[in-house]
């Protein structure tokens, strides 16, 4: 039982809860454990009908394609079955199966062991696996065997990177591994990465009571079998391995922290910094000091690195690259005078979260001025498609967003309908779903204008890229004090700049000008935001 392909962009998840014990008998269909995604929880059902053994445990993070659980289909229904979390009785009641009859009959992962370590011969050819929808290429970062070192079957043999995660690739046999591709190639789905020659394989054991295989990492891992405490034991994660390949660090040197004994990123960044901070060798004696005077030497360290850009990097600098080369990309500028927000804000805060729970802030105010006029101006609310521009009949402002993993744009749908507390209760939820990685497909995609706000790390002014197929994307920014003219004196007033970018071949030069002008009348008087 492995991890099936759940969605286009998800390939990890995390096995959250099991829903039947270690050893019980199930029936074919019946839900056995939940899987937890970036986007949704799913109930994982049982392929066939037999005794369960476990191999992942609960809240360990699984790739799609790892093993997850194995069902004795030889065993007879003589443990407890389950049926969505419930005991099913007449399973319970079925005949049990006698103790010689049992042993004749062997489990299928010893049958299938016994014939993938038989000395066929034959040559088993490890192609790249269809990951994703989306995905076509893979880059192969790092080998985990040594060629021409023996591998058990099922045991990662490399890590692929794509544009969306790293993954470990399992051999699908026993036996000897023989490179074909090399660390760093860029392979695309199907390409050959290695041989497994099946014949010189050293055939794997089992013991019949715990029926667990012996499992020998590479050298540069440490030894470890299947019956330690946990097949984790002192195995890094991928982003774990892939420091201590940078840093040359072996297991030795890291101690491992993570659960079940796996050796997680932050440990091996405690290593580099233990290692750094050790005392260095004692510095050789001064020489005697030269008769004439010489040229100062600096003693600080000139080094530089050359690192292969990470998949996912490529991929967003190629979109990047995309937006900037397909669209007639301009940004025009205006500010606004934030005094009268600023103040209806002050007067009204209190109120307005005593009766909806939450803040009045800058976005809810800016995106229901920019909804206003999108929707007298549907230029500036359209997007190209072939020879044709489609205009939309409503709102769907992209919020971005900014995450650990990455800024993301989820849409804030129907804005021109709402209200703002509606909208304030609405980006408050995406940017908590956002950061905890649970934002739905459906979450994540749509959008017909998007609002960046750089101004919260300080911006003081940007030209932001357009969100394609998007038309426009305006660009928020720090708010100042600065000296204003106003009715012929200078006055201290909170100044924002505004930024829109937009796509020349749909928005006019005069149109962006005068969106812009526009929304900085709205922002400026906030009744008349309200009123209209």
């Amino acid at each position: 039982m492995k991890v099936p392909v759940i969605g286009e962009s998800i390939t990890e998840v995390t096995l959250s809860k099991w829903l039947v014990a270690d050893g019980d008998y199930v029936n074919i269909d019946d839900p056995i454990c939940e899987f937890e995604s970036d986007k949704a929880t799913l109930e994982f059902p049982a392929e066939a009908a037999g005794k369960i053994s476990f191999v992942a445990s609960e809240e360990d993070d699984l790739e799609i394609g790892a093993l997850v659980a194995k069902i004795d289909t030889s065993a007879s229904g003589n443990g407890k079955a389950k049926t969505n979390g419930t005991t099913d009785k007449k399973e319970v009641k079925a005949a049990p199966v006698k103790p010689a009859e049992s042993k004749q009959a062997p489990a299928p992962k010893q049958e299938k062991a016994a014939a993938t370590a038989s000395g066929t011969g034959k040559i088993i050819e490890m192609k790249v696996p269809v990951i994703g929808e989306s995905i076509t290429e893979v880059t192969l970062s790092q080998w985990l065997k040594k060629d021409g070192e023996t591998v058990n079957l099922d045991e990662p043999i490399c890590e692929f990177e794509s544009d969306k995660a790293t993954l470990e690739f399992p051999a699908e046999a026993t036996g000897k591994l023989i490179y074909v591709a090399s660390e760093g190639d860029d392979l695309e789905i199907g390409a050959l990465v290695a041989k497994i020659e099946v014949g010189v394989a050293t055939p794997s054991t089992f013991d019949e009571e715990t029926e667990e295989v012996p499992v020998t990492l590479s050298a540069e891992n440490k030894a470890f079998t299947a019956s330690k405490n946990h097949y984790a034991d002192g195995y890094p994660s991928p982003a774990a391995a892939k420091l201590m390949a940078e840093n040359k660090l072996t297991e030795t040197d890291v101690k491992a922290t993570g659960k079940d004994g796996r050796i997680t990123k932050e440990d091996v960044l405690n290593a580099i910094k233990n290692k750094k901070s050790a005392p260095s060798p004692a510095a050789k004696a001064p020489s005697k000091v030269p008769s004439k005077a010489t040229a100062p030497s600096s003693d600080g360290e000139r080094s530089e690195t050359r690192k292969k850009m990470s998949r996912m990097r490529r991929t967003i600098a190629k979109r990047l690259v995309s937006a900037k080369n397909n669209t007639a990309m301009l940004t025009t500028f205006n500010e606004v005078d934030l005094t009268n927000i600023m103040a209806m804000r002050k007067q009204y805060q209190e109120e307005f979260v005593e009766k909806y729970g939450v803040k009045l802030g800058f976005m809810s105010l800016f995106s229901k001025a920019c909804a206003k006029i999108l929707m007298e101006m549907p230029d500036v609310n359209g997007a190209i498609d072939g020879d044709h521009i489609v205009h939309h009949d409503y709102v769907d402002i992209s919020i971005a967003i900014s995450t650990p993993n990455g800024l993301v744009v989820p849409p804030v749908k129907n804005v021109e309908k709402m209200k703002f507390h509606e909208i304030e209760l609405a980006i408050k939820a995406l940017a908590g779903k956002a950061r905890a990685g649970e934002l739905t497909l459906e979450e994540m995609s749509g959008g017909t204008f998007t609002i960046t706000n750089g101004g919260i790390f300080g911006s003081m002014m940007s030209t932001p890229i357009l969100n394609e197929p998007q038309s426009a994307i305006l660009g928020m920014h720090t708010i100042q004090q600065r000296p204003m003219a106003v009715n012929g004196e200078v006055k201290i007033r909170p100044m924002m700049y505004l930024a829109l970018s937009y796509d020349h071949r749909v928005i006019d030069g005069s149109t962006s000008v005068t969106f812009l002008v526009k929304v900085k009348k709205l922002l400026e008087d906030p009744m008349k935001l309200m009123l209209l």
